[in-house]
């Protein structure tokens, strides 16, 4: 009893500090959302009224879910154990640097983070290799066997791609490492301030609306599209765009959803930029108390149907728990809805590569 009652003190405190350094901007990590200049390029855009970027209308939109405080507290110090694995996850060691071929190669290492080698180009995506997903050290870490690549494994990189600055997926640890070693960065609308702040250089950083697009020096061309979520790394919301991405590499499309719920605008992305020959769409972390900004699996399945993907792979899974349900559930309840649908599924181990065209990994790795 004793130490249950020091545990929730230490959970208080703890909860309590972070939030007077966020209020405080105290944290280097916790970035810096657009001023200046680059407030007023955001306040030009279409989709930024009020002072906020919006999603896309939805039908359902009238029907918000909030999640009351005690329930948050249950998020952050009352989940099962299920949430993570019960024994570190298998993964394959790739010698990343000499890996090659004449099709695109992805590589997932966990969650969001993936690398992309094609024609001579290297993209990273939403790279997070510091070990956990938070603005300090210890919160909310990877699971065993997830962290076994870093960015000494990764061979020069041409550009990085971010989808949005939660922190998850724009991590300041990695990033910051990165700015001497990577030649470009692609980011929605207003997430360039965070990594101007970092000390990365304005030429450095390209900002895409949805539909804009930019080409690389190679001829791959990335194309900024909508997705259906929210943005913030302090208390103040949806000062960044969010995004999914196209990649047209060569012959091949990719699809990279980024995070976000389901909706409409998948198949107006699959009909104006597809067929996909690899959708790597978000699979995990939903929850009854955010049903609009991440899938279901059965939804996920539903997005990779109406984008008119060839092959899928989920991501968004295995690496962090930050909701609710067993780690490995994503994928058991992705497999018979893509089933159902005609959609072929994919699931590499961590640091498995995938020639994009090549049969479907499909071997059961996640039942430890």
């Amino acid at each position: 009893m004793l130490f249950a009652q020091k545990n929730k003190y230490f959970n208080f405190l703890f909860a309590t500090t972070l939030c007077l350094l966020t209020a405080c901007k105290l944290l280097p990590s916790l970035g810096r959302n657009p001023e200046g200049e680059a407030l007023t390029r955001v306040q030009q855009q279409p989709n930024y009224k009020n002072g906020a970027f919006k999603n896309l209308p939805y039908p359902d939109d009238t029907v918000q879910t909030r999640i009351k405080g005690g329930n948050m507290m249950k998020l952050f110090f009352g989940k099962p154990d299920s949430v993570v694995p019960p024994r570190q996850l298998p993964w394959v060691k790739t010698n990343l640097k000499t890996l090659s071929s004449d099709k695109p190669v992805v590589v997932w290492f966990g969650h969001s983070s993936v690398l992309i080698k094609h024609q001579g180009t290297n993209i990273l995506i939403d790279p997070v290799f510091s070990g956990n997903a938070g603005p300090v050290p210890g919160m909310v870490k990877a699971f065993k066997g997830a962290t076994h690549y870093g960015l000494d494994d990764m061979p020069p990189i041409d550009v990085v791609i971010i989808s949005h600055d939660h922190y998850d997926h724009l991590d300041y640890r990695t990033l910051k490492k990165l700015r001497h070693q990577v030649k470009k960065v692609i980011v929605p609308v207003g997430a360039g301030s965070h990594l101007r702040y970092w000390g990365y250089k304005p030429a450095q950083i390209t900002e895409l609306n949805w539909h804009q697009s930019h080409t690389l020096s190679g001829g791959i061309s990335v194309t900024a599209t909508p997705a259906r979520h929210r943005s913030n790394r302090t208390l103040e919301g949806n000062k960044t765009l969010w995004a999914s991405y196209v990649i047209k590499t060569g012959n091949y499309k990719l699809f990279f959803s980024g995070d976000g719920g389901y909706g409409h605008h998948f198949k107006t992305i699959g009909t104006q930029y597809g067929p996909f020959d690899l959708a790597l769409i978000e699979c995990g972390q939903y929850s009854p108390n955010w049903p609009h900004s991440h899938m279901h699996p059965t939804q996920t399945a539903q997005a990779a149907h109406d984008l008119q993907a060839r092959t899928m792979q989920p991501v968004h899974w295995a690496k962090f728990a930050e909701s609710s349900h067993v780690w490995n559930d994503p994928v058991r309840q992705l497999l018979p809805a893509a089933a159902k649908l005609g959609v072929e599924v994919s699931v590499p181990r961590l640091g498995e590569p995938y020639v994009v065209g090549s049969p479907a990994f499909q071997k059961v790795w996640w039942e430890l």
